[in-house]
């Protein structure tokens, strides 16, 4: 039985959380959320994949975009940006069988990214946390996927490991609670800070002393103003 989308965690809060725990918590529990250049190019590359009626197969290459995927186990759901399915001969765990197609299809989920291949983990945990529930919707096996970088324009291979498969695990059970205590947490101020969108709202420096939330904040200098 499939639970209420509403408790279900985003797939895109994965990257978010990898990345910094509260610009997560200020989006998916505070609703907050600010443009900035760097955001609006990064909808601009999406835009080049977001389209859900599109579903074409080019001999033996079938590619679906804007693909809806959850996994009932982590509770997770979202939007793949193009799962590929290619068609080899031989069946194996990594295969499926496609209504209405001959032979047997592997499965890549593809995700679109604006920039370049990070120093970090948090495009990869997004990957992975795609492939996951991939494999728990078709039973299938999914040891791949594809992050394709617009700044540089190519396609990186990653290989989704046993250990990034924890790490997601790990990281949904830590939103899981955050996200059902209503828990913000405090800033980590660090250089990137400069560069994100919600600069204003999550106010690090401030954060990392003292106030947990962007509420909280703005509740203490009100209370500060009328004194």
């Amino acid at each position: 039985m499939v639970r209420e989308e509403d408790d279900f965690l985003m797939i895109s809060g994965i990257q978010h959380f990898a990345f910094c725990q509260r610009q997560w918590a200020l989006i998916h529990i505070e609703q907050q959320w600010h443009e900035n250049v760097l955001t609006t190019q990064g909808q601009h590359v999406h835009r080049q994949v977001d389209d859900d009626h599109f579903d074409e197969t080019r001999g033996i290459l079938r590619i679906v975009r804007s693909m809806p995927i959850l996994s009932e186990k982590l509770r997770i759901r979202g939007i793949a940006d193009m799962v590929e399915f290619r068609r080899v001969n031989e069946k194996t765990d990594e295969t499926i069988v496609l209504d209405g197609r001959q032979g047997f299809w592997t499965v890549v989920p593809i995700e679109y990214k604006r920039g370049k291949p990070k120093n970090d983990d948090r495009d990869i945990v997004q990957l992975c946390a795609q492939a996951i529930c991939l494999e728990e919707m078709l039973n299938v096996v999914v040891p791949a996927g594809i992050i394709y970088y617009a700044e540089i324009r190519r396609r990186v291979r990653v290989e989704l490991t046993k250990e990034h498969r924890q790490r997601v695990q790990a990281l949904v059970e830590t939103m899981r609670h955050y996200y059902d205590e209503a828990i913000t947490p405090r800033a980590v101020y660090k250089k990137h800070c400069q560069q994100c969108s919600l600069l204003t709202i999550c106010q690090p420096k401030l954060s990392a002393a003292g106030a947990r939330s962007a509420a909280a904040y703005i509740m203490q200098h009100i209370g500060e103003d009328e004194e």
